[in-house]
């Protein structure tokens, strides 16, 4: 069975909020910060740190 990223991630998501109810801004902070740390100077960095 082949799942999508996307719909994988999707699904982790929503069970991890519904499961740890962690606060709105927490979410939206990690979000964001994933955001823009995807697009920056660093990204190479973090991608061969964690390979």
């Amino acid at each position: 069975m082949d799942v999508p990223l996307w719909l994988a991630l999707l699904v982790v998501g929503v069970l991890g909020v519904k499961l740890f109810r962690p606060p709105l801004w927490l979410i939206a902070v990690l979000l964001v910060g994933g955001y823009l740390l995807a697009d920056s100077l660093l990204a190479p960095v973090i991608d061969s740190f964690l390979k």
